[in-house]
This record gives structure tokens, C-alpha cells and sequence, in this order.
């Protein structure tokens, strides 16, 4: 049984070149093309076709609102985002709108007829460069906020955090830094909020990951 694909694209060079793309596939169909999102949205609803290849830029309503209303009104279809923007606030709107796959129309050739198969078996796809791109993205971020974290810390708390990690007791840090025991466990309470970590473990891991222990 062939997957049956509506195409939604303001441009007509594009549509014909997906049709052209898809024609040399035995098990895909184009049952309907849209120039607009109201129309791919009507079609949607009127043909229920397995996937809707959909662009995202498109005058009057875009391709993230009509990927909203056909995920809601038509669970079944699934939508595949055709974008020239490789930006990751447009991956992420198009996803929440319920969109199954990104795809970058530069790569349309190679990719199209394989992006189709993959979200039609339920399966989600992006892009080589979209899925590079959030991963490196979660990856400053996740950097960013074990930096923000550590430059949270006062320099004594840092400190404190780095005796705890070599092993030190509450009341050798208390000596060494000539405080009482109450203000290191205060001190020691204030770090763990800061980091939102509650185990010695915990810390003596965070501490080795940034340098602050001389156990890493």
C-alpha cells in the first residue's frame, strides 16, 4: 500500500520539484497539493493523508499554525516540516506544534523520500544539520549551566565545596578556616541549594567535573 503525501508549499518550482522527487518512488503518492496553509489544512482534514510535507514560511497562515490545527483536528497525519531556516526556535515551534520531522529543503533530494517513511511508521526525523544543531545547542547549555552554577558560588563556598570533595571532615574545614562547625554546615547547606545537589557524593562529583578537587 502506497503512503499517501500532501505537498503545502507557497512556491510552484518547489511543489514541482517534490513532485518530481516523489514520482520516483513506487510507494509514495501525492494525492494533493496546497499553496497555503488554510488550504493544506482543509485538505488535511478532507483526504487524512499519511504524511503532510509541510513549509514552514508561508504567507497568510505559516506552516507552524496549519502543523497546529492538522495535529489537532487529524492526529493520525503526520507532519513533516520543509524549511530553508535551520534556526533552532523554528525546530523547537515546529515540534511543539506537533510536527514529526524537520527537514532542510537543501537536502530535500536525498532525504524526502526517506523523512516520509520514517514519520509514516511512527518514527521521528531531522536532518543531519537540525539534529547537529540541537545537540550542540544542549550541549553549550548544559555548559552554561554548570558554569552559571559555579560562578554562583562565593569564592569561600568554593572553597568549602573543594575540602568537602578531598575528604574533609565538617570540623577539619572548621579548623582549617578558623570558623565554627555551625558555619561550615551553613556554608555546606548553601552550597547544595545553589547546586540543587544533597549528597557528598553529589558535590565530590561536581567538584572533579570542574576542576575544583584535586581527586579529578
Amino acid at each position: 500500500m502506497s503512503i499517501r503525501v500532501l505537498l503545502v508549499d507557497d512556491h510552484r518550482i518547489v511543489l514541482e520539484g517534490l513532485n518530481l522527487i516523489l514520482a520516483r518512488e513506487s510507494d509514495l503518492e501525492v494525492v494533493a497539493e496546497a499553496g497555503d496553509g488554510a488550504t493544506g489544512v482543509a485538505l488535511a482534514a478532507e483526504l487524512v493523508p499519511d504524511v503532510v510535507v509541510m513549509d514552514i514560511s508561508m504567507g497568510g497562515m505559516n506552516g507552524i499554525e496549519a502543523t497546529r490545527r492538522i495535529s489537532a483536528a487529524s492526529p493520525l497525519v503526520k507532519v513533516l516540516t520543509l524549511s530553508m531556516v535551520t534556526d533552532r526556535a523554528y525546530v523547537v515551534e515546529a515540534l511543539k506544534a506537533g510536527a514529526k520531522g524537520y527537514l532542510v529543503k537543501e537536502c530535500a533530494a536525498e532525504e524526502l523520500s526517506g523523512a516520509i517513511r520514517a514519520i509514516s511508521q511512527g518514527n521521528p526525523y531531522l536532518s543531519p544539520q537540525i539534529t547537529e544543531l540541537v545537540v550542540r545547542d544542549y550541549m553549550q547549555s548544559a555548559t552554561e549551566e554548570r558554569s552559571t552554577g559555579n560562578r554562583r558560588l562565593s569564592a569561600r563556598e568554593r572553597e568549602v565545596l573543594q575540602a568537602i570533595a578531598d575528604g574533609r571532615s565538617t570540623k577539619e574545614i572548621a579548623y582549617d578556616f578558623g570558623v565554627s562547625i555551625k558555619t561550615v554546615e551553613t556554608q555546606r547547606l548553601n552550597i547544595m541549594k545553589k547546586l540543587d545537589l544533597y549528597s557528598v557524593a553529589e558535590l565530590t562529583k561536581y567538584a572533579v567535573r570542574e576542576g575544583l578537587s584535586c581527586l579529578g
